[in-house]
């Protein structure tokens, strides 16, 4: 083990240089004994009687200190005499200081792509020290600095608002260049099917947290506030009032934001269609019914309307499966099976959407109507229906029938249809 100084005694146990002189050496402490016996004698005058003034002492030179150089010269032998081991030891406990003492400045950037992933948005109307930031507290960019410094190299950068899928510890110019590719730019456009329920569109647009930032719980404790979206006051929740549509939704939106451009586009459609505002709910629910019973042929979503109004102005109930599967789901959490057929469960269940059990309408939609369900609730068709069915699910036939005779027929057409394609929604 060498005897040479400690790293402890180079710089100090508290990060800084000690202050505490070299100790004297053996020829050095005689000298400053002798020069100290002097002094004093000189202080004390001569022999008693004497007027003589005393002597002025020669005082010795003061030493100059070589300690600072000492110190640099003991620094680098110890960095290349420690070997790997020693070194990184050195590095590791006193970077700072060994930093100081060579004048080395600190890293302000990464080196290299990065690892690991992290999605960052860039909103509109930010600037270039905007975009540093978010890149440096996201932890993409080491500092501030390196990203921004980059910028005012390449002044002719221009960022299209978005969130992107970057690494995290990038160089600058490697999260510059992720930024300029548009492959890393994360799609935010998201669509829904017309008699899709709110359920359901929380669950997809969850599936985009990533980009959007907005998590299901979110978008739950939002659609819950359902009076904040200016609803109607006969309105019992968000169901029916997000419109189906294909959406591209803009970065740094909170869930309620993303939920009401939804509503207003219901509102919108509603207002194109001439639907007075104290009708909406009324509306909507007569569509929603629509949307889910009638086939794929346009003109049925006029002639189920009809069926709604007449079997309304008979006082009969109306009957609808639909309305049996969503209430049971709606009181219960979740539905027995997939079936298009109702469990005798589902049909005596006592919730206020079941229209096997209670008579009118439900009390709110059962699902998201589009353009069509919406004017086939204001325009029904010409008829005097009162039943019908679907005897093909694939292709969405549907027979319409004026007794329960010819509805009943129509309904064993449905079961035979079953029996021979073996749908799983026959089961």
């Amino acid at each position: 083990m060498s005897d040479g100084p400690r790293w402890e005694e180079i710089f100090g146990a508290n990060g800084s240089e000690t202050q505490s002189p070299p100790p004297l050496t053996r020829r050095e402490a005689l000298a400053a004994e002798n020069a100290n016996r002097s002094s004093n004698r000189s202080l004390s005058g001569n022999s008693a009687g004497s007027n003589r003034p005393a002597k002025a002492t020669k005082q010795p030179k003061k030493r100059k200190s070589h300690k600072g150089l000492i110190i640099t010269l003991i620094s680098v032998v110890v960095l290349l005499g420690l070997g790997a081991a020693g070194a990184a030891y050195a590095w590791s406990n006193y970077e700072p200081q060994i930093r100081k003492l060579f004048g080395w400045e600190e890293p302000i950037d990464y080196q290299g792509s990065g690892t690991g992933s992290v999605i960052i948005t860039i909103t509109n109307g930010q600037l270039g020290s905007d975009v540093a930031k978010t890149l440096h507290e996201s932890g993409v960019t080491m500092t501030f600095d390196a990203f921004y410094n980059l910028l005012l190299k390449n002044p002719d950068v221009q960022f299209q608002p978005g969130s992107y899928k970057l690494k995290l510890k990038m160089s600058a110019q490697a999260a510059l260049e992720a930024l300029k590719d548009p492959n890393n730019k994360v799609l935010t456009r998201i669509g829904f099917p017309e008699g899709s329920t709110v359920s359901t569109i929380l669950k997809k647009l969850a599936d985009l947290s990533d980009s959007t930032g907005v998590s299901l719980e979110q978008l739950q404790a939002a659609a819950k506030d359902f009076k904040s979206f200016g609803l109607p006051s006969d309105a019992v929740s968000l169901e029916g009032y997000l419109f189906p549509a294909t959406y591209s939704l803009d970065p740094g939106l909170s869930a309620h934001e993303i939920l009401k451009i939804m509503v207003d586009e219901t509102f919108k459609r509603l207002d194109k269609a001439g639907v007075p505002a104290a009708d909406r709910n009324r509306v909507l629910t007569i569509a929603s019914l629509i949307q889910r019973e009638a086939g794929r042929n346009k003109d049925d979503f006029y002639k189920v309307s009809r069926v709604i109004q007449n079997r309304i102005e008979k006082n009969m109930l109306l009957q609808f499966d639909s309305t049996a599967h969503y209430g049971y789901t709606w009181a219960h959490g979740e539905r027995q099976d997939d079936s298009v057929f109702s469990s005798s469960d589902e049909l005596k269940d006592d919730n206020p959407y079941n229209t096997y059990v209670h008579a009118g309408l439900p009390i709110g939609p059962i699902g998201a109507p589009g353009d069509i369900a919406v004017d086939a609730a204001l325009h029904p068709a010409e008829g005097s229906w009162l039943y019908f069915v679907t005897v093909n699910l694939d292709t969405g036939e549907t027979v319409f029938s004026n007794t329960e005779a010819e509805h009943n027929a129509a309904v064993r057409q449905l079961r035979d249809w079953c029996r021979t394609s073996q749908s799983e929604n026959c089961k």
